[in-house]
This record gives structure tokens, sequence and C-alpha cells, in this order.
């Protein structure tokens, strides 16, 4: 059994290596023990005008299951934080819909990730942005900071995702919301049941189940938890669309 030291530096390899070969394992990738059980997780999910916006390192390097930017419902002037940012895709996508009174930040603990997305920052002439080093587990950003908070299939990659889900309201200010796509389990599923679908680092065996991820929200103190699936990406798993708000 790997240490959750070990899963955090398998999960930081594949994703080093991902920003450099722009051919990872979530996203387009197929991670399972048979790449038959694990199909596109994206399922065409950003619109074609959305992308014909962005450079071309980060639609390449999109390795999400979804399109939070669209989930937020972002809004001029707010203030974001993309968890797990990786190349950089929904950070500059959300740039545009908060506008330049609006900022967001994004954050990934992946040095290769963060160089190829500050490199597409600037490539698109995106300048309300800003990229940190970082864990999702230790968000390093101020309380009550934040307006909204996406994530595009990276809390299922967490070693610990209680933590995660307290820093995530931590940032938040009363109010405030998240809007994450994720892989999520059916609640039949057991542990070994997900990993024989898939290995952590390719989203599958790190991935919460529907009933594991509400109780995990609202014990961290969130209300009004929706979990939406929009298309399966394995037997007995889910893209899923979450929101949830901050008690103001």
């Amino acid at each position: 059994m790997s240490t959750n030291v070990e899963l955090r530096e398998k999960v930081r390899e594949r994703y080093a290596a991902s920003a450099v070969s722009t051919n990872g394992c979530c996203g387009a990738g197929n991670c399972g023990p048979d790449p038959t059980l694990v199909t596109d997780l994206t399922a065409g999910t950003y619109a074609a005008s959305d992308l014909a916006i962005l450079p071309e390192k980060a639609v390449e390097a999109s390795l999400g299951c979804g399109n939070p930017t669209a989930v937020a419902e972002l809004s001029t002037g707010e203030r974001v934080l993309d968890l797990g940012s990786g190349g950089g895709i929904d950070v500059l996508l959300s740039a545009r819909r908060v506008g330049p009174t609006g900022f967001v930040y994004g954050l990934d603990m992946t040095e290769e990730m963060l160089d190829l997305a500050r490199r597409n920052a600037a490539a698109s002439g995106t300048t309300n942005v800003e990229f940190l080093k970082g864990f999702i587990e230790e968000i390093p950003l101020a309380d009550d900071k934040l307006d909204v908070v996406i994530s595009n299939c990276v809390i299922n990659l967490s070693v610990d995702k209680p933590a995660v889900f307290a820093e995530i309201h931590r940032v938040l200010r009363p109010g405030g919301r998240i809007g994450i796509s994720d892989i999520v389990a059916h609640d039949s599923l057991t542990p070994t049941e997900r990993a024989e679908r898939g290995d952590w680092v390719g989203c599958i065996a790190g991935a919460l189940s529907y009933e594991e991820y509400r109780i995990g929200l609202e014990t961290a103190g969130f209300e009004q938890v929706t979990l939406i699936p929009t298309h399966p990406v394995a037997d007995g798993m889910d893209s899923v669309i979450i929101r949830a708000i901050k008690a103001s």
C-alpha cells in the first residue's frame, strides 16, 4: 500500500510529465489497468468558441473531466481560485468571465505545469491572473478572500480530501460558492472496486462516492450541496458537477 507521500509524489510525477508531453492521464488519457474501462473524461465539455480564444498549448494540456468555469456561473468582478490549475485553461477562461475588475488564482503543486500556465497566460495577454505553487490541502491564501472556488478533476487525486474541503471553506467569503467537476463513484462501489477500474493518478481509485462527497462538504460547513452526473467515465463512475455554498 502506498503512503500518502508516495501517492502525492506519483501524482506530481505524472502531471509534470503531462506538462511536457500534453498527453496526460486524466482528460483524454486512458489510465485504468484495462484501457476499455476508462473513456475520454472530458466528453467534449468545452465549447468550440471558448477553445478558439485560448493558446493551443493551454487546450492541449487540459486534463480535466468537465468545464467548471461554466458550472460556477462566474460574474464580472469576482475573485476565483482554480484548484489544480494545470496548464491554465480554466484560469484563462475564468479571467475572461470575471473581466478586468475580477481576479483569478491558479494553484498547482507541479512546477512544470505552473511554468506552462504562466507561458499560456502571457501568450493570451491575460493579466488578471496569478499562478501559485502549493498543495490543495494547504491553500496559500487568506481567510474569506474568494467568491468562487473551481476545480476540474483534481480533488479525487488528493490524499486528504477532508483537508481540501476545509481549506476551500476557509478561503471562501461567507456566501461564496464552489463549482467543481470531479469523478465520483456510485455509492454501491467499494474502494477496492474503484481501484479495479483505474489507478489513483488516473482519477479513479481515489474518487469519493456520492454519499462520501456530500458528507465531506457538509462536514466542512457547506450548504445546498448538489451532485449532478454529466457522463459516465467507467463502470459505476461518473463525471459530476458539484455545487455548494458557504453559509453567510
